[in-house]
């Protein structure tokens, strides 16, 4: 693997920091307050190509790689964690599920809609009763004709209110059956779909997560992606990339968290001197440091083996784990650096805490991960 970081993916990067910094950054605060989706940004980057990052030319996307894919989640969420959380969901989960699994069909009438943002994209396989246990989702869908009856509730569902379309994960055959659940898009507007409870949560409030309600909704058999049965198979395959995808996420807010850090340290004079020469700062920084350098390590594994259609189940694994773990160590020791600075909203670093805990629960739990990981590790 090359270490080295090519001109193309360091344009992109830079490109990606100059929109956070001038349409992201001044308005943080304020969505995060009001817990405002703030959907004009997405369309503006929509514009700007990040909204099809891995999506090819001819369904109007960017056609890039992990590697690009990744810096550019991580550039947005060294400034605001919550537009890149929705970035990350718009890019890997929607857009990714129908790139990977849609028929030609499928991909024609929907990639570019969502390319351009014209299209935000919502991914339903969560519901109330049914976290990691899926197999058991009460979610149904149930032939009548050409059509399919959907019926049942998501939960924690990125851009469940505002998203215009949705991949859900329905079950189609008796719970914990194999291979009982199928993927369907389902076009907002369409008659029984609905928004439900939005979520006051705790960070990445900018970020909207809500239910999705099926009431007796109908869609038409062509809305359906590959066979019947195969949707939680394709759901695994969809979250490996997406787990790269949370990965980077979280390493572009412990990057955030040790750069204010840092810059704080420098600054901040106690005894007539910077804190950073107190070894007790120096250490943490020290600490946060290696610990980020390690993190973006074995996302850069994850997203080689992804790019070359490797088998990446464990390294995409240990790299949503290791680096969302370490995003929340990172931006605790940043609140520490910054003392009671770090304690209010004047100061980026308590927001860096607040968001850095979704990744250690979305897309799977640390504990998930773990499982993951150590059923790759003995069945090698």
């Amino acid at each position: 693997m090359d270490f080295e970081i090519d001109e193309i993916t360091r344009q992109i990067g830079e490109t990606t920091r100059d929109f956070a910094l001038q349409h992201i950054k001044p308005y943080v605060m304020q969505w995060d307050e009001t817990q405002e989706f703030p959907v004009d940004v997405f369309k503006k980057m929509g514009a700007l190509g990040l909204m099809g990052v891995l999506v090819p030319e001819k369904y109007g996307g960017a056609g890039l790689g992990y590697h690009e894919y990744s810096t550019i989640i991580q550039e947005v969420a060294k400034v605001c964690g919550s537009v890149g959380l929705s970035l990350a969901a718009h890019n890997s989960l929607c857009t990714g599920h129908i790139l990977a699994f849609g028929n030609e069909e499928q991909k024609q009438k929907y990639l570019p809609k969502l390319t351009a943002a014209e299209y935000i994209g919502a991914w339903g396989l969560t519901e109330p009763g049914t976290g990691s246990d899926a197999g058991n989702m009460k979610t149904t869908a149930v032939k009548d004709g050409n059509d399919w009856v959907l019926n049942g509730t998501k939960c924690w569902i990125t851009h469940g209110i505002s998203g215009n379309i949705a991949v859900v994960i329905a079950r189609t055959g008796e719970p914990r059956a194999k291979n009982n659940a199928t993927a369907f898009i389902v076009e907002r507007g369409t008659p029984g779909f609905s928004g439900g409870k939005k979520e006051n949560k705790l960070g990445m409030r900018a970020s909207e997560t809500a239910e999705m309600i099926f009431d007796n909704c109908r869609i038409p058999d062509a809305n359906r992606m590959g066979n019947v049965g195969e949707g939680f198979k394709q759901s695994l395959k969809v979250l490996d990339g997406g787990r790269i995808s949370i990965a980077a996420l979280a390493l572009g807010i412990a990057k955030g968290a040790y750069e204010a850090a840092l810059k704080y340290s420098k600054e901040r004079e106690q005894f007539d001197q910077p804190i950073a020469n107190f070894q007790a700062i120096s250490f943490k920084l020290a600490d946060m440091a290696t610990e980020i350098m390690a993190a973006e390590l074995l996302i850069s594994q994850a997203a080689d083996k992804k790019n070359k259609g490797l088998p990446m189940t464990k390294e995409a694994a240990m790299a949503k784990y290791y680096a969302s773990e370490v995003a929340v160590k990172v931006s605790n020791d940043a609140v520490q650096i910054f003392g009671g600075y770090g304690y209010t909203k004047d100061f980026p670093v308590e927001k860096f805490y607040r968001d850095s805990k979704l990744c250690t629960i979305g897309e799977g739990t640390s504990e998930i991960q773990k499982i993951v990981i150590a059923r790759e590790v003995l069945n090698a």
